[in-house]
């Protein structure tokens, strides 16, 4: 296993990034169920039946080197999602932080972007990544301004990219930080969180 893939927590005073483990399903699955946002279209978040397969199917990512999970989870250990780094580049230092879904009430808060910043400072810091990459839905408006919202800047759309679980065509936008914005992204990111510089 490499450092890209070996399990690592990541924490703030906002957010705990625990290392997935088949523990964290029951959690997973009543915040899923919060707001039913597995059943939002635009995304791909398992049903609440459904977290166990899930969980086994990113474990085995990670088995392969593809893949590194996290149970999104409140300072007190209360899982509210799931992230990754996926598409995992080790030998071109580049990842995707991708497969990221939280229950409705984590929505529009601060844990999102407290998680983006631990692991964007893991990749750039710990990692010495090159680019970090994020892929979200044409139709997912508010992942895309979420994205846009961390500093990452948009490369381009793959058309026709894939075929979703309704077996509708998707068009993927794809955004990216690259090393060089790093040191911007990460000083938006703290004064957007109230921390210091």
């Amino acid at each position: 296993m490499s450092a890209f893939t070996e399990p690592v927590l990541l924490e703030s005073d906002v957010v705990r990034l625990e290392p997935l483990t088949p523990l964290h399903a029951g959690g997973l699955a009543a915040a899923c169920a919060d707001g039913e946002v597995w059943r939002k279209w635009s995304t791909s978040v398992p049903s609440p039946e459904g977290v166990p397969a899930e969980v086994e199917r990113r474990l085995a990512l990670q088995a392969v080197g593809a893949m590194l999970p996290w149970a999104t989870c409140l300072p007190d250990g209360t899982p509210v999602g799931m992230t990754t780094y996926m598409n995992v580049d080790a030998p071109n230092r580049r990842v995707e932080i991708g497969s990221t879904w939280l229950g409705a009430s984590s929505q529009r808060t601060a844990v999102n972007p407290s998680a983006k910043l631990l692991q964007l400072e893991h990749a750039f810091e710990r990692l010495d990544c090159i680019a970090v990459e994020f892929r979200t839905h044409w139709h997912n408006r508010q992942s895309r301004r979420a994205i846009a919202a961390l500093g990452a800047k948009q490369d381009g759309v793959l058309r026709n990219h894939s075929i979703d679980r309704l077996g509708a065509l998707r068009d993927t936008v794809v955004f990216s930080i690259v090393r060089d914005e790093w040191p911007t992204v990460r000083q938006g990111l703290r004064e957007r969180l109230g921390l210091p510089r």
